[in-house]
């Protein structure tokens, strides 16, 4: 469900001090009237047709470089589905002048990050770097648009990659099949769109390299891309280096293959059933075609998907979710590409409903903006969200960049229509939200998708790969010249590193009401946006035993009623304002947050206040929660890897109150009163254990008065709990535990063990080293399992600090047979880092790209509040924030060997395998012959030992 109302916070990101705030609203919130700024980019032509796009930001120290080429997987060749994602893997590999993972290295290792999508429409490339390091990346980009080196070790290794992201994304999620592959083969009738993006194993196979080659020669070419740069540069400096790099890049002489199918009308409604393996609830679909991208409509079907699904208010969580209780999650989605779109309402039902009950419900919803008008009430809070969304998604230099960019290929070519959205949302009335309503969601245009577990009797629906296309191999331009890597003598050289832009962290406030309450202020000039967020010392490990579930389960039930209002009217009162706000309980605390305009951001901490004061706890909404919760949890417990998270902690610790999951479990939940939740919150909700952050577009006078008006005659009765002991617990012996599921489309393959608190002499040695470990994408285990043997398509480790010893896992998702590969392998480089200092090339770069996330997170006021939420929840002195890039820097390598060695040893290590055993098991037991078996229909998280 699109949410403003977010009812869970990962536990990592609250152990971390991640991004939380504070809430919004009034009852009768007035209409938001903040300003959303232009996007500010100058255009220019190259004579090669490129199209170029610079917007200068001198309040970053960084840069954000992006290639957005018009070719997507509408352009896949027909038997070829999935190519322009796999071309995009290869993209990131060598050119004539530099080898393999390079882009890695002028990224990642300087403080910087990369990535790619691909989408139907388009392929886009981007990266933010210290804007020191910007000439470099221009010679890289344009380098890898003229000179690409493909060769046949690389290709399979990447094939490989993307297998095993299909296999991750659409056989081992229980919904992927749906929303990946069915849905836009049922949607589309001729159009292209209605292949998949990640394509199908078959057609992967089939791909060659000389295909791989030929469609680089067709599609990568200035004519047919956008550069777009923002952040801190000279323009006249940026210009010359463009000059110098893009404009000399030929386009081949070949015009690129036609592609432009008309879809046409539905000749009448569509019905249709889905099976699949591992389906836990069914899911339903209603899915209509409506407008392209450009289209004039197109701003009054995005106001009907806000209405129609926006946050709790809205009519399709009011109806299905809250009202009936007949679905678990219900939402929408509105899809304009460059040449079609559609518009999908879908439901996963709540336990004991059936899909044709949602079916029913979903028709009913729709017909409404058929049968009548919207009220004015629903038209203002959808608008308000649009605009402040528009508002949040230009926070950063690359968010702004990739505005301009999806309205660039959105409308193909036109720069303006980023900036007139506003207007057109803001221009739409109640009357166009009914004529959309009745010209394209009628019953006779509609498609109907119900999706049900497979069985013996109605066996999985194979995916059709037999579909045509547009585009086909023999339309490809010829490979050209084939590029190889020069040697180092003769490849042109890299451009030197200018001077570093340093970033800066703010002073920060700092005072306590007199009820104790602290209060930190982060301010951060710019947009109109403010932070908050209100930490509480209660976590899960201060649940009650066998209540596990109760800490998050207060937290969730804040915004479900106070006093004076009602869970629909919280709701309605957040999407007035367009704010962001929800709560979420991790392992030791609990934040409730916001993000608003900073014109309604005092309405947003009087709700916060009566939210976190007093609330209702009513048994009904408990009730309701508890069901969501438990229809969550069958969702979970039918992935390999959300069935791993949720056993790594009893492995790890056992019965200790830290080992007990989170979200509880089917006994547990059942079991909470709401008397448990109201002790809960007396005993653990009080403002002389709380900490207040405020972060964005505020001073401290404003919110020391904001924090006075809301909190200061905050004074609850009774007493405080006291904080649990040792919620870590004794440590635990090792285990090797596989987590039997029959059929599940991949394996999910962690390494675990007893970490460290946060508060610890070798915070940032052990920081450094899981950043090398598994903690960045040129990680060893990313380099091992995934870039050299194609087992994953990524793998990652975590020290998992808390207040008590963490919980370090080191993870990766394979196909089943390679899971004791895989497990040797994580093992392997755990044992490595213990036993032998890193390199000190390895070390510079660590630090690199500790001190660019750093820099990162200052760029937004969430980020900002959460490094310095991160502080004080750990009872650490705020003068860490200005001191964070000297504490990295002053890491040595044998700093992070000692530092493993002593705290994360192998010898230690408990190793998990959730998969379908019948395709591991005797390969896993030949190395380890003390291996556990649990089915998973017989795992028990209630115990230390999952029986």
């Amino acid at each position: 469900m699109k949410s403003r109302l977010i009812l869970t916070a990962a536990a990592s990101a609250l152990l971390l001090g991640l991004p939380a705030a504070a809430p919004a609203i009034a009852q009768t919130a007035p209409a938001a009237t903040v300003a959303v700024p232009p996007l500010g980019f100058v255009e220019r032509t190259l004579p090669n047709g490129l199209k170029v796009y610079t917007a200068r930001d001198a309040s970053t120290a960084n840069v954000t470089v992006q290639v957005w080429y018009k070719v997507g997987s509408k352009d896949d060749p027909a038997g070829r589905s999935g190519f322009a994602h796999l071309f995009e893997h290869l993209m990131f590999k060598a050119t004539k002048n530099f080898p393999d993972e390079t882009f890695d290295r002028l990224t990642e290792d300087v403080g910087g990050n990369n990535n790619a999508f691909t989408s139907d429409d388009v392929t886009a490339y981007h990266e933010t770097i210290p804007a020191n390091h910007l000439q470099r990346l221009l010679f890289a980009e344009a380098d890898r648009m003229s000179s690409l080196v493909v060769g046949e070790d690389v290709f399979r290794s990447e094939r490989a990659v993307v297998q095993e992201e299909y296999r991750q994304g659409i056989l081992a999620s229980p919904y992927g099949r749906l929303f990946g592959v069915f849905e836009p083969a049922t949607v589309y009738q001729e159009s292209p769109y209605r292949r998949t993006t990640i394509g199908s194993i078959e057609d992967l196979d089939a791909a060659t390299l000389e295909d791989v080659r030929r469609f680089h020669a067709t599609y990568y070419r200035p004519d047919n891309a956008y550069l777009i740069v923002a952040g801190n540069f000279d323009q006249a400096q940026l210009d010359a280096w463009i000059d110098r790099y893009f404009a000399p890049i030929a386009n081949p002489e070949r015009p690129l293959p036609a592609n432009n199918v008309v879809e046409p009308e539905p000749a009448g409604p569509r019905d249709v059933t889905f099976y699949a393996p591992n389906v836990p609830l069914p899911a339903v679909m209603l899915a209509w075609p409506t407008v392209k991208y450009g289209d004039p409509d197109r701003a009054a079907l995005t106001v009907l998907d806000g209405i129609l699904s926006t946050g709790e208010s809205s009519r399709l969580y009011r109806s299905l979710v809250y009202e009936q209780e007949i679905a678990s999650q219900a939402s929408s989605s509105p899809d304009m590409k460059q040449q079609a779109g559609h518009l999908t309402a879908y439901a996963i039902m709540a336990d004991g409903h059936t899909a044709d009950e949602g079916v029913a419900a979903l028709n009913a919803e729709i017909a409404r903006f058929r049968d009548e008008p919207v009220t004015d009430a629903e038209l203002a809070e959808a608008k308000n969200e649009l605009v402040a969304d528009a508002l949040r998604s230009r926070e950063t230099i690359d968010d702004r960049a990739n505005v301009l960019g999806s309205a660039l290929i959105g409308t193909n070519g036109d720069a303006s229509a980023a900036d007139r959205e506003i207007a057109d949302i803001q221009a739409v009335t109640a009357a166009d939200v009914q004529r959309v309503a009745r010209r394209y969601l009628t019953p006779q245009r509609a498609a109907t998708i119900r999706y049900l577990a497979a069985d013996d009797a109605n066996p999985t629906t194979a995916q059709n790969t037999a579909v045509d296309a547009p585009v086909r191999v023999a339309d490809l331009a010829p490979v050209g010249e084939i590029f190889t890597l020069l040697p180092e003598a003769e490849r042109a050289p890299m451009p030197e590193i200018a001077a570093a832009v340093s970033p800066s962290t703010p002073a920060i406030a700092d005072f306590r009401l007199d009820n104790g309450l602290r209060v930190l202020v982060a301010p951060k000039s710019g947009l109109p946006l403010v932070s908050a967020r209100l930490s509480f010392d209660a976590g899960s490990a201060d649940e009650a035993a066998g209540k596990a579930g109760a800490a998050s389960l207060t937290a969730n039930l804040l915004t479900q009623g106070t006093a004076t209002r009602s869970a629909p009217q919280i709701a309605t009162e957040i999407e007035q304002l367009g704010a962001n706000v929800g709560a979420g309980a991790g392992p030791d605390f609990t934040n409730v947050f916001a993000n608003a305009p900073a014109n309604v951001f005092p309405q947003a901490v009087a709700l916060m206040a009566d939210l976190v004061r007093n609330p209702a706890f009513a048994e009904e909404e408990l009730d309701r929660q508890r069901t969501q919760t438990l229809d969550g949890l069958k969702v979970a417990l039918s992935t390999p890897g959300q069935v791993l998270n949720q056993a790594v902690g009893r492995v790890v610790y056992g019965n200790a109150p830290y080992g007990s999951p989170g979200i509880g479990t089917v006994t547990s939940l059942p079991s909470i009163t709401r008397d448990d939740i109201v002790g809960f919150h007396a005993a653990r909700y009080r403002p002389e254990a709380a900490t207040l952050v405020f972060s964005g577009d505020i001073t401290e006078p404003q919110a020391r008065a904001l924090a006075q008006s809301a909190f200061g005659d905050w004074a609850p009765a009774g007493s405080s709990a006291a904080p649990v002991a040792a919620p870590a617990g004794q440590a635990v012996a090792p285990r090797v535990i596989v987590i039997d599921q029959p059929g599940a489309g991949q394996a999910a393959v962690a390494v675990a063990m007893r970490s460290v608190p946060r508060a610890t002499a070798d915070y940032f040695p052990l920081t450094l080293g899981n950043t090398l470990l598994g903690g960045s994408f040129t990680s060893r285990l990313n380099q091992e399992i995934r870039i050299k043997r194609g087992l994953s398509y990524g793998t990652r480790s975590s020290l998992g600090v808390r207040r008590d010893a963490g919980a370090f896992v080191a993870s990766a998702q394979t196909r089943n047979d390679a899971a004791p590969e895989v497990v040797d392998l994580i093992l392997a480089e755990v044992v490595r880092l213990g036993a032998t200092a890193p390199t000190e090339s390895e070390i510079t770069t660590r630090r690199a790209i500790l001190t660019g996330a750093f820099s990162d997170s200052l760029e937004t006021v969430d980020g900002l509040g959460g490094l310095v939420a991160g502080l004080a929840l750990y009872d650490l002195p705020m003068s860490d924030l200005a001191a964070y890039v000297n504490n990295v820097e002053g890491v040595d390598a044998d700093e992070v060997q000692a530092a493993f060695a002593r705290d994360i040893p192998v010898d230690r290590a408990s190793v998990v395998v959730v998969g379908d055993a019948s395709k591991f098991l005797d390969a896993l037991r030949a190395r380890h012959p003390n291996v556990e078996v649990i089915p998973l229909s017989s795992l028990n998280l209630d115990s230390a030992t999952l029986r």
